[in-house]
């Protein structure tokens, strides 16, 4: 666990997901999971490149090849590919940035710091196919999909 990846702030998950040690209810990474929780709520607000901020911010705290790493990497290109396909109706740009996607999230466990993996993957797989699999889809964290409220907003103020 790294210091400056460390807040006690940070709540504790519904369920006992990949990232949570329950024997010592804390985060290994807490700023990762207040980064992604803020950053899924927003995606699912269609905030796709606020989404995108939250992610690749957190992104930094970590090395090159590490999961966390590829995680939040693979969840910069979600954002940034749902942002090429809704505000700009560009689905080759899409289909590149969700391709590569794909490759980053290959191995990170499918219930990553509560966000499901394995619905990001398979949903990222359909809209290759069809870009309207996005339609409707919501990233899911702690078996919710929640959307924005005002905290989100400011955290990603406070990143710029």
């Amino acid at each position: 666990m790294d210091d400056h990846t460390r807040d006690p702030s940070v709540a504790p998950p519904l369920g006992n997901p990949t990232g949570w040690h329950a024997d010592r209810r804390v985060w290994e990474h807490a700023t990762l999971r207040r980064a992604t929780e803020h950053g899924v709520r927003l995606y699912n607000s269609g905030e796709f490149h606020a989404s995108h901020d939250c992610f690749e911010a957190e992104w930094y705290n970590y090395g090159s090849g590490t999961t966390e790493s590829a995680f939040l990497h693979g969840m910069v290109q979600v954002a940034a590919g749902a942002y090429k396909h809704y505000d700009f109706e560009d689905d080759d740009g899409m289909r590149s940035l969700f391709r590569t996607a794909l490759q980053y999230l290959d191995g990170v466990p499918g219930d990553f710091y509560g966000v499901d993996v394995e619905d990001v993957r398979a949903t990222l797989r359909a809209a290759l196919e069809d870009p309207d699999a996005l339609d409707g889809w919501g990233v899911t964290i702690d078996d919710a999909a929640p959307t924005a409220y005002p905290a989100d907003y400011e955290y990603v103020d406070d990143l710029a």
